[in-house]
């Protein structure tokens, strides 16, 4: 990397390694080094009259240096404690140097380092480890964003939402409670399995290249699998390979994996998320429901203590039971307009006279579905089961056993969005393919949701599929239920983002057009002239002279340009 590339902290930073290396230190050690507590733990067991030597490592945080002592404090994975460090302490013998060269002037903030010594309490009550030996485990060659307070006013704040998703190495080092977000995220995953496993069912792997995007009405990725010359969709839903085990025998499948749909990128969308299914042989829709109010009254608990989280000023309880309401009530109790028995057109026409953007394409299915996001998703805060979908919205469900033309699905509604889909199979194989027939002819007039028929899913269904329950959570939003975020990006360690903007340059055979030397280059790019016009309105020796600052500063041994190619580069550039 060039020097001129980097910061004035950067520079300094890398002199320090190479003085350390210069000393004999290794700035990036291989060995163990052999930690026996964490700073929460050292505080949380700490006696006054206990006499314990304890062996810690972390990042150092910050440095107070008062002459012969200083305070650093260290954060490790768990938490921060202070470390009181003093000069003869680390150095008993002649030699200073490990405190008055590494420690004062070599560390930076942001450096790994390892710390042995005895748990004491200040005099100012703070319970803190007194240094007997003190070891450089990393050097930090990036400084990092500390925040820093000064009347009550935070400065230097590393909360720009884009930086912190880009660098979440950078936001959990630094912002309080982002790691703590990832940690309930773990407890979620690790709750559901422990319920699942315990019921008796079985975690599996399904293949993410699939040669049918199916499972969902959703927009597919493309890759090709060159080793098969053939274009592959990744997967969109984990379903159909799920009940392909189901008809193997299984009593219990489910997989916690991600899923992609090629789709729009919001607050609440991720065209890459997690999912949970679970499907249980010889269960139904009203088994799921109540077993799905269980888990998540488990998995509230877990996370927060209690049944219930708060959601800005919103106190919503996963206590069972939940509310369970038909999609058409829902509909109708918002909108005033009864979908039942109503045609395709009819329900265009509604949705025109409401301002809505449909078009042809959309069938019944997909219309219902359009004006339930419009008028009623939003306006269910506590946990509600949206049930009797009609068949046109669900190929994969098993039809109403007592009301034609509806399904026995289940939509979990929470604080305003879709946390849960389920179903009652469908386990029909005639009933299927009509279903994904009906599916291709809604293809055909353009929606590019629509499902692709899966023939080796329905020879399988042809053997037999016994009476099944299905469920598919997004683990994403169960996540920002959880811990009360109303952003996607705040629960994914790494969410997806635009590539980054980079400042426009003018390229090195650009420069070289107009004279400029290579390795000047990066001199005016230091020097703020990115572009070859910026340089057009300059006069030669002004230029000449930042040029010279640059050089000077940063000790650069380059031939300096004179006056006049100065001027015959400003020259060309006006041209």
């Amino acid at each position: 990397m060039n020097i001129l590339e980097l910061s004035e902290q950067e520079i300094g930073r890398r002199q320090s390694l190479q003085e350390l290396r210069s000393m004999g230190i290794d700035p990036y050690p291989a060995a163990e080094f052999p930690t026996n507590a964490f700073s929460t733990e050292i505080k949380e067991s700490f006696k006054d009259d206990e006499d314990r030597e304890v062996v810690i490592a972390g990042r150092m945080m910050s440095r107070r240096v008062m002459g012969k002592a200083s305070f650093a404090e260290l954060q490790d994975s768990k938490g921060r404690i202070q470390v009181y460090i003093t000069r003869d302490d680390i150095c008993p013998g002649e030699n200073k140097d490990l405190y008055n060269n590494v420690f004062k002037r070599l560390l930076d903030i942001g450096d790994f380092i390892g710390v042995k010594g005895k748990v004491f309490r200040t005099q100012t009550g703070e319970i803190s480890v007194h240094a007997s030996e003190l070891t450089l485990l990393s050097k930090s060659l990036k400084p990092l964003p500390i925040v820093k307070y000064k009347d009550g006013v935070a400065y230097d704040k590393f909360d720009d939402p884009e930086l912190r998703y880009r660098q979440r190495y950078v936001d959990l080092v630094v912002n309080e409670g982002v790691k703590d977000t990832f940690l309930k995220r773990a407890t979620i995953i690790r709750t559901i399995r422990s319920i699942l496993d315990n019921a008796g069912y079985t975690e599996v792997d399904t293949p993410i290249l699939q040669s049918i995007a199916g499972g969902a009405s959703a927009r597919p990725f493309i890759t090709h699998f060159n080793a098969l010359n053939q274009d592959m969709y990744m997967r969109i839903a984990t379903e159909l390979y799920l009940k392909r085990l189901i008809v193997g025998g299984f009593e219990g499948v489910y997989e916690m994996g991600k899923n992609f749909r090629n789709e729009g990128m919001d607050k609440t969308h991720n065209p890459e998320f997690t999912c949970m299914e679970l499907y249980v042989s010889y269960k139904d829709l009203l088994w799921g429901m109540t077993f799905t109010e269980k888990m998540l009254e488990e998995i509230c608990t877990a996370v927060n203590g209690k049944p219930e989280v708060e959601i800005d000023g919103k106190v919503i309880s996963f206590k069972a039971p939940f509310r369970r309401l038909p999609i058409l009530d829902a509909i109708k109790e918002k909108t005033g307009f009864d979908c039942d028995g109503k045609t395709e057109d009819e329900i265009r026409a509604f949705c025109l006279s409401k301002g809505m953007d449909v078009d042809e394409t959309m069938g019944k299915g997909k219309l219902i579905d359009e004006l339930f996001g419009e008028f009623c998703e939003g306006t269910f805060i506590q946990p509600t089961f949206i049930t009797d979908y009609p068949v046109e919205m669900s190929p994969l469900t098993k039809m109403h056993r007592s009301k034609p033309g509806l399904t026995e699905r289940f939509e979990l509604m929470v604080n305003g969005k879709e946390l849960a889909n389920a179903y009652s199979e469908l386990n029909d194989p005639i009933d299927q393919e009509e279903r994904f027939i009906e599916q291709m002819k809604l293809a055909d007039k353009g929606d590019d949701e629509a499902m692709i028929i899966d023939h080796d899913f329905l020879r399988a269904l042809q053997y037999g599929m016994p009476p099944t329950f299905g469920i598919g959570i997004g683990i994403d939003r169960l996540v920002m239920l959880m811990t009360g975020k109303f952003a996607i990006g705040e629960v994914m360690l790494f969410p997806q983002m635009k590539p980054e903007k980079k400042i426009p340059q003018s390229s090195v055979a650009e420069w070289a057009e107009i004279g400029v030397p290579e390795d000047i280059v990066p001199v005016l790019r230091k020097a703020g002239f990115n572009l070859i016009t910026n340089i057009k309105d300059e006069k030669p020796q002004g230029l000449q002279q930042k040029i010279g600052e640059i050089f000077k500063k940063y000790k650069l041994e380059l031939q300096k340009p004179s006056v006049d190619e100065v001027a015959a580069w400003i020259e060309k550039a006006q041209a």
